[in-house]
Parts: C-alpha cells; sequence; structure tokens
C-alpha cells in the first residue's frame, strides 16, 4: 500500500535530559512537553549510595555530566537540562554555575540545571520569601535551604520526610500534607524539591487552596528548558505556566490576608474527593 500521502513524520524539536541513575518518572517529565518537543534522556552511572549529601556529590561530578552530555550530542538536542535537585545545589550557587558551565563546554549547547531553574522560576513570580518541601533528610534539606538563602531567597517554612530511597513511591497525599505545614508562615510561593518526587496533579490543587504559586523541581526544568528553545511547557492551572492561573487563585492571598480574591478561572476538580478544599 502506498502511504508516501502521510508526510511526516513531524518535525521535532530536541531537549537532552541528564538524570541521576535512579530517576523514575520519566512519564512525569513528558506531561509538561509539548507534541512537537521530544526529550531524550540519559542518566548517571550507577553508585550504591542512598539519597544524601555523598550521593549528590557523586551524581554531580563534572567529568559524569561531561559523558553524558557528550552521549546525547550524538543526537543533536538544542539544550540540555540536569535534571537533579540536590545534585545541582549541593555545591551552593557557584557549583551550579559552574556545572552548567561544564555542560555547556562539552556539548557546546546551552546547559541548565533543577536548581538554577528554581531560581529563575521564583525570579518570573516575583517570589523573595519561599517554603520548601522535600522528601530529603535534614541534612539534605538544610543543603538546600543554604543554597537559597545564598541566592537571596528567604526560606520561611519547611517540611521533609527523611527518606534516603524509593521516592518516586511518595502518594500525593503526602506531598499535600507537608505543604500544608510549610506554609503557616505565608511565603511567596511554596517549592517542591526532588526531580523523583511526582508533582504534576498536584500543583494546582495545592495553588487552589493555599493561593499562592507552588513549583516543583520537574516542572521548573522543563519550563526553563522549554523557555530556552522558545516552547512553552504544558500545565494548566498551573501558575508559573499559566498566565491565567496567575492572575486566579494562585495569586489570592490565604485565607485571612486581606488581599483581593477575584479568580478569574475555576478551581481544578479535586485529587481527593473525600477532602474539602
Amino acid at each position: 500500500m502506498d502511504v508516501s500521502f502521510l508526510g511526516g513524520p513531524l518535525p521535532q524539536r530536541g531537549i537532552g535530559v541528564v538524570a541521576p541513575f535512579d530517576f523514575a518518572l520519566d512519564r512525569e517529565l513528558w506531561r509538561w512537553v509539548p507534541d512537537d518537543v521530544s526529550l531524550h534522556l540519559t542518566r548517571t552511572p550507577f553508585v550504591p549510595v542512598e539519597v544524601s549529601l555523598d550521593l549528590a556529590r557523586l551524581v554531580s561530578e563534572h567529568e559524569t555530566l561531561r559523558e553524558a552530555v557528550r552521549a546525547l550530542t550524538a543526537i543533536s538536542p538544542e539544550v540540555v537540562a540536569y535534571a537533579c535537585t540536590s545534585g545541582s545545589f549541593v555545591g551552593g550557587v557557584a557549583g551550579e554555575r559552574a556545572m552548567s558551565a561544564a555542560m555547556c563546554q562539552a556539548g557546546e549547547i546551552p546547559a541548565l540545571t533543577t536548581s538554577g531553574a528554581l531560581l529563575a522560576a521564583l525570579r518570573e513570580l516575583g517570589a523573595a520569601r519561599v517554603a520548601v518541601v522535600t522528601p530529603y533528610t535534614k541534612s539534605v534539606t538544610d543543603a538546600l535551604e543554604e543554597y537559597l538563602r545564598e541566592a537571596g531567597v528567604q526560606v520561611c517554612g519547611r517540611s521533609y520526610l527523611g527518606l534516603t530511597r524509593e521516592i518516586w513511591r511518595v502518594p500525593y497525599r503526602d506531598v499535600v500534607a507537608m505543604a500544608r505545614e510549610a506554609v503557616a508562615e505565608g511565603p511567596d510561593a511554596l517549592f517542591i524539591s526532588c526531580t523523583n518526587l511526582p508533582t504534576y496533579d498536584v500543583i494546582p490543587q495545592l495553588e487552589a487552596e493555599l493561593r499562592m504559586p507552588v513549583i516543583s523541581a520537574n516542572q521548573v526544568t522543563m519550563w526553563s528548558a522549554l523557555r530556552s528553545i522558545g516552547k512553552e511547557a504544558v500545565g494548566p492551572y498551573q501558575a508559573l505556566l499559566d498566565p491565567v492561573a496567575r492572575r486566579g487563585p494562585a495569586a489570592m492571598t490565604p485565607e485571612g490576608g486581606g488581599g483581593p480574591e477575584v479568580a478569574l478561572t475555576a478551581d481544578p476538580p479535586p485529587l481527593f474527593p473525600d477532602e474539602e478544599g
């Protein structure tokens, strides 16, 4: 049968992604990506270390990143992103910049990291005070706070799980519970850390409840990578990505805050039908 009339396949833009060896959320990354963009993922070599500051340092060594980027250049992505929050904040602001520079040099293409994308997203939202939610241990969470403070961002609340393995199995209910605890002091935004922590569906729910922008590690990584090639991430009801959402529930002050409360969009359907709000 002659199928020449089909033409195609349609041209695809390419984003390279370097992820830690235990990254389990490939499908979640794809949910932020428009149909005419492809993700090309590679992983760092396995090391027998649990999630910790030691692991963060091991999976972010410059030579490891260079080798991963060189492998990706065979398929000519337009940008490469290092999708690991702890691995990109463990060396502080200077360490993050050095990682991006090493990847850029290795592939001769633009490069970014999750932690660098986080700072860009906070600037985009005008958020100077942030609460953080992490699945990490205390020491890793402390390192995230130090990175944000070094970048001029005030951390005014936090909640963490203390996990050292299988973070991708954390249910949305646990993320919601941590978020509610972390925002007691009324931050400008909430950041949910770790690219191995599922967040896509919970972001609009939390924004509707907490009345503030909610951003996550995978979200800011995809937002920044796509923006660098002139594309927009796909994320209905997510304030970072959807200007209408930013003017709606996420722009409202918390209950009792006295700010304007004019929602321009309907709240998304609840994730948990047995809960109100």
